[in-house]
Protein backbone atom coordinates (compact mmCIF):
# COMPACT_ATOMS: atom_id res chain seq x y z
CA UNK A 1 0.00 0.00 0.00
CA UNK A 2 1.41 3.39 -0.89
CA UNK A 3 0.09 6.90 -0.58
CA UNK A 4 0.22 9.82 1.77
CA UNK A 5 -1.21 8.24 4.91
CA UNK A 6 0.97 7.65 7.94
CA UNK A 7 -0.64 4.23 8.09
CA UNK A 8 1.01 3.36 4.76
CA UNK A 9 4.42 4.15 6.19
CA UNK A 10 3.74 2.21 9.38
CA UNK A 11 2.61 -0.86 7.44
CA UNK A 12 5.62 -0.60 5.13
CA UNK A 13 7.97 -0.59 8.13
CA UNK A 14 6.27 -3.51 9.81
CA UNK A 15 6.28 -5.55 6.60
CA UNK A 16 10.02 -6.12 6.84
CA UNK A 17 9.69 -7.47 10.38
CA UNK A 18 6.61 -9.64 10.30
CA UNK A 19 5.95 -13.25 9.34
CA UNK A 20 5.62 -12.34 5.67
CA UNK A 21 9.34 -11.57 5.38
CA UNK A 22 9.87 -14.52 3.01
CA UNK A 23 7.08 -13.29 0.75
CA UNK A 24 8.43 -9.74 0.83
CA UNK A 25 11.92 -11.02 -0.07
CA UNK A 26 10.52 -12.87 -3.08
CA UNK A 27 8.78 -9.74 -4.38
CA UNK A 28 11.88 -7.58 -3.93
CA UNK A 29 14.02 -10.18 -5.71
CA UNK A 30 11.50 -10.25 -8.58
CA UNK A 31 11.84 -6.45 -8.90
CA UNK A 32 15.63 -6.77 -9.12
CA UNK A 33 15.42 -9.49 -11.78
CA UNK A 34 12.98 -7.54 -13.95
CA UNK A 35 14.99 -4.30 -13.64
CA UNK A 36 18.13 -6.14 -14.77
CA UNK A 37 16.29 -7.70 -17.69
CA UNK A 38 14.89 -4.38 -18.89
CA UNK A 39 17.94 -2.16 -18.39
CA UNK A 40 20.98 -4.42 -18.08
CA UNK A 41 22.85 -5.80 -15.10
CA UNK A 42 25.03 -2.78 -14.29
CA UNK A 43 23.41 -0.68 -11.52
CA UNK A 44 25.65 2.29 -12.43
CA UNK A 45 23.97 2.54 -15.83
CA UNK A 46 20.52 1.31 -14.76
CA UNK A 47 18.93 3.55 -12.09
CA UNK A 48 15.85 1.32 -11.79
CA UNK A 49 18.08 -1.64 -10.96
CA UNK A 50 20.11 0.48 -8.54
CA UNK A 51 16.97 1.48 -6.63
CA UNK A 52 15.57 -2.08 -6.67
CA UNK A 53 18.85 -3.37 -5.18
CA UNK A 54 18.91 -0.63 -2.53
CA UNK A 55 15.33 -1.38 -1.51
CA UNK A 56 16.11 -5.10 -1.24
CA UNK A 57 19.20 -4.41 0.87
CA UNK A 58 17.25 -2.07 3.17
CA UNK A 59 14.82 -4.94 3.78
CA UNK A 60 17.74 -7.27 4.65
CA UNK A 61 17.54 -9.46 1.55
CA UNK A 62 20.84 -11.43 1.46
CA UNK A 63 23.41 -10.12 -1.05
CA UNK A 64 23.76 -13.58 -2.65
CA UNK A 65 20.04 -13.60 -3.50
CA UNK A 66 20.31 -10.12 -5.00
CA UNK A 67 23.39 -11.02 -7.06
CA UNK A 68 21.74 -14.14 -8.46
CA UNK A 69 18.61 -12.15 -9.39
CA UNK A 70 20.76 -9.63 -11.30
CA UNK A 71 22.48 -12.48 -13.16
CA UNK A 72 19.19 -14.19 -14.02
CA UNK A 73 17.68 -10.94 -15.24
CA UNK A 74 20.67 -9.90 -17.32
CA UNK A 75 21.06 -13.38 -18.84
CA UNK A 76 24.42 -14.09 -17.19
CA UNK A 77 22.77 -17.05 -15.44
CA UNK A 78 19.88 -19.25 -16.51
CA UNK A 79 16.56 -19.71 -14.74
CA UNK A 80 14.99 -16.28 -15.22
CA UNK A 81 11.21 -16.26 -15.57
CA UNK A 82 9.27 -14.38 -18.24
CA UNK A 83 7.73 -11.80 -15.90
CA UNK A 84 4.90 -9.57 -17.18
CA UNK A 85 3.61 -6.40 -15.51
CA UNK A 86 -0.19 -6.11 -15.40
CA UNK A 87 -2.28 -3.41 -13.72
CA UNK A 88 -5.72 -4.25 -12.35
CA UNK A 89 -8.25 -1.75 -11.06
CA UNK A 90 -10.89 -2.24 -8.42
CA UNK A 91 -12.80 -0.93 -5.43
CA UNK A 92 -12.59 -1.73 -1.75
CA UNK A 93 -15.78 -1.31 0.35
CA UNK A 94 -16.93 2.30 0.72
CA UNK A 95 -15.90 3.32 -2.79
CA UNK A 96 -12.15 3.28 -2.09
CA UNK A 97 -10.30 3.07 -5.42
CA UNK A 98 -7.57 0.43 -5.65
CA UNK A 99 -4.78 0.02 -8.21
CA UNK A 100 -3.15 -3.41 -8.18
CA UNK A 101 0.27 -3.84 -9.78
CA UNK A 102 1.10 -7.45 -10.64
CA UNK A 103 4.36 -8.99 -11.79
CA UNK A 104 3.55 -12.50 -12.95
CA UNK A 105 4.52 -15.35 -15.24
CA UNK A 106 0.88 -16.49 -15.42
CA UNK A 107 -1.68 -13.87 -16.40
CA UNK A 108 -4.71 -16.13 -15.76
CA UNK A 109 -3.56 -17.04 -12.24
CA UNK A 110 -2.89 -13.38 -11.38
CA UNK A 111 -6.34 -12.28 -12.61
CA UNK A 112 -8.07 -15.05 -10.64
CA UNK A 113 -6.18 -14.27 -7.42
CA UNK A 114 -6.88 -10.53 -7.68
CA UNK A 115 -10.58 -11.10 -8.34
CA UNK A 116 -10.86 -13.57 -5.43
CA UNK A 117 -9.04 -11.29 -2.97
CA UNK A 118 -11.35 -8.41 -3.84
CA UNK A 119 -14.69 -10.23 -3.87
CA UNK A 120 -14.05 -12.25 -0.70
CA UNK A 121 -13.42 -9.03 1.19
CA UNK A 122 -16.31 -6.93 -0.08
CA UNK A 123 -14.50 -5.34 -3.00
CA UNK A 124 -15.03 -5.52 -6.75
CA UNK A 125 -12.87 -5.68 -9.86
CA UNK A 126 -13.36 -2.62 -12.07
CA UNK A 127 -13.08 -2.03 -15.80
CA UNK A 128 -9.71 -0.75 -17.11
CA UNK A 129 -9.55 3.05 -16.87
CA UNK A 130 -12.32 3.42 -14.32
CA UNK A 131 -9.93 3.88 -11.38
CA UNK A 132 -6.51 4.73 -12.83
CA UNK A 133 -7.49 8.37 -13.56
CA UNK A 134 -7.71 8.97 -9.79
CA UNK A 135 -3.94 8.40 -9.44
CA UNK A 136 -0.85 10.21 -10.70
CA UNK A 137 2.55 8.62 -11.35
CA UNK A 138 4.99 10.22 -8.91
CA UNK A 139 8.47 9.70 -7.57
CA UNK A 140 8.48 8.83 -3.87
CA UNK A 141 11.61 8.88 -1.72
CA UNK A 142 11.33 7.85 1.93
CA UNK A 143 13.87 9.36 4.36
CA UNK A 144 14.12 8.46 8.07
CA UNK A 145 13.50 11.42 10.39
CA UNK A 146 16.90 10.98 12.05
CA UNK A 147 18.70 11.39 8.71
CA UNK A 148 17.84 15.10 8.30
CA UNK A 149 15.51 17.80 9.58
CA UNK A 150 12.86 19.27 7.32
CA UNK A 151 14.68 22.52 6.51
CA UNK A 152 17.85 20.73 5.44
CA UNK A 153 15.85 18.23 3.42
CA UNK A 154 14.00 20.99 1.58
CA UNK A 155 17.28 22.72 0.76
CA UNK A 156 18.64 19.51 -0.75
CA UNK A 157 15.68 18.18 -2.70
CA UNK A 158 13.75 21.18 -4.03
CA UNK A 159 16.53 22.07 -6.44
CA UNK A 160 16.60 18.46 -7.65
CA UNK A 161 12.93 18.58 -8.67
CA UNK A 162 11.02 17.63 -5.51
CA UNK A 163 7.50 19.05 -5.28
CA UNK A 164 6.82 18.58 -1.56
CA UNK A 165 8.04 16.96 1.62
CA UNK A 166 5.39 15.29 3.79
CA UNK A 167 5.67 14.43 7.48
CA UNK A 168 4.67 10.76 7.75
CA UNK A 169 5.37 10.15 11.41
CA UNK A 170 8.80 8.51 11.70
CA UNK A 171 9.83 9.31 8.13
CA UNK A 172 9.76 12.08 5.54
CA UNK A 173 8.04 11.37 2.23
CA UNK A 174 9.53 13.35 -0.67
CA UNK A 175 7.22 13.63 -3.70
CA UNK A 176 8.44 14.53 -7.20
CA UNK A 177 7.54 13.86 -10.81
CA UNK A 178 8.31 10.21 -11.58
CA UNK A 179 11.10 11.26 -13.95
CA UNK A 180 12.84 13.27 -11.19
CA UNK A 181 13.09 10.49 -8.60
CA UNK A 182 16.69 9.58 -9.58
CA UNK A 183 17.77 13.24 -9.39
CA UNK A 184 16.19 13.59 -5.93
CA UNK A 185 17.78 10.36 -4.70
CA UNK A 186 21.16 11.39 -6.12
CA UNK A 187 20.95 14.81 -4.42
CA UNK A 188 20.37 13.08 -1.08
CA UNK A 189 23.32 10.74 -1.66
CA UNK A 190 25.59 13.65 -2.63
CA UNK A 191 24.58 15.40 0.60
CA UNK A 192 25.28 12.27 2.66
CA UNK A 193 21.62 11.81 3.68
CA UNK A 194 20.45 8.22 4.15
CA UNK A 195 17.13 7.15 2.58
CA UNK A 196 14.94 4.06 2.89
CA UNK A 197 13.57 3.76 -0.65
CA UNK A 198 13.29 5.64 -3.94
CA UNK A 199 10.84 4.57 -6.61
CA UNK A 200 8.06 5.61 -8.96
CA UNK A 201 4.66 5.09 -7.35
CA UNK A 202 0.97 5.78 -7.91
CA UNK A 203 -0.28 8.59 -5.67
CA UNK A 204 -4.01 9.37 -5.36
CA UNK A 205 -5.08 12.79 -6.62
CA UNK A 206 -8.22 12.64 -4.47
CA UNK A 207 -8.62 10.74 -1.21
CA UNK A 208 -11.66 9.21 0.52
CA UNK A 209 -11.67 9.90 4.29
CA UNK A 210 -12.32 6.72 6.29
CA UNK A 211 -13.75 6.00 9.72
CA UNK A 212 -12.56 3.01 11.80
CA UNK A 213 -14.86 0.51 10.10
CA UNK A 214 -13.96 1.77 6.61
CA UNK A 215 -10.25 1.68 7.44
CA UNK A 216 -10.51 -1.92 8.68
CA UNK A 217 -12.29 -2.96 5.47
CA UNK A 218 -9.75 -1.24 3.21
CA UNK A 219 -6.83 -2.80 5.09
CA UNK A 220 -8.45 -6.25 4.85
CA UNK A 221 -8.70 -5.91 1.06
CA UNK A 222 -5.13 -4.64 0.70
CA UNK A 223 -3.69 -7.39 2.89
CA UNK A 224 -5.61 -10.06 0.97
CA UNK A 225 -4.26 -8.71 -2.32
CA UNK A 226 -0.70 -8.43 -1.00
CA UNK A 227 -0.89 -12.06 0.11
CA UNK A 228 -0.76 -13.09 -3.56
CA UNK A 229 2.73 -13.85 -4.88
CA UNK A 230 1.73 -12.21 -8.17
CA UNK A 231 0.83 -8.85 -6.58
CA UNK A 232 3.81 -6.51 -6.25
CA UNK A 233 2.13 -3.30 -5.05
CA UNK A 234 -1.30 -2.09 -4.02
CA UNK A 235 -2.24 1.60 -4.13
CA UNK A 236 -5.48 2.91 -2.62
CA UNK A 237 -7.05 6.34 -2.21
CA UNK A 238 -8.49 5.77 1.27
CA UNK A 239 -7.24 8.32 3.80
CA UNK A 240 -7.01 7.15 7.40
CA UNK A 241 -7.00 10.09 9.88
CA UNK A 242 -4.48 10.12 12.75
CA UNK A 243 -7.10 9.31 15.40
CA UNK A 244 -8.22 6.24 13.45
CA UNK A 245 -4.59 5.12 12.98
CA UNK A 246 -4.21 5.34 16.77
CA UNK A 247 -7.29 3.15 17.24
CA UNK A 248 -5.95 0.61 14.74
CA UNK A 249 -2.60 0.53 16.52
CA UNK A 250 -4.41 -0.10 19.84
CA UNK A 251 -6.16 -3.10 18.31
CA UNK A 252 -2.88 -4.84 17.39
Amino acid sequence: MAGHSKWATTKHKKAALDAKRGKLFAKLIKNVEVAARLGGGDPAGNPTLYDAIQKAKKSSVPNDNIDRAVKRGSGAEGGGADWETIMYEGYAPGGVAVLIECLTDNRNRAAAEVRTALTRNGGTLADPGSVAYLFNRKGIVIVPKEAADEDRLLDIVLEAGAEEVNDNGEVWEIVSEAGDVVAVRTALQDAGVDYDSAEASWVPSMEVPLDLDGARKMIRVIEALEDSDDVQNVFANGDIPDDVIAQLDDEE
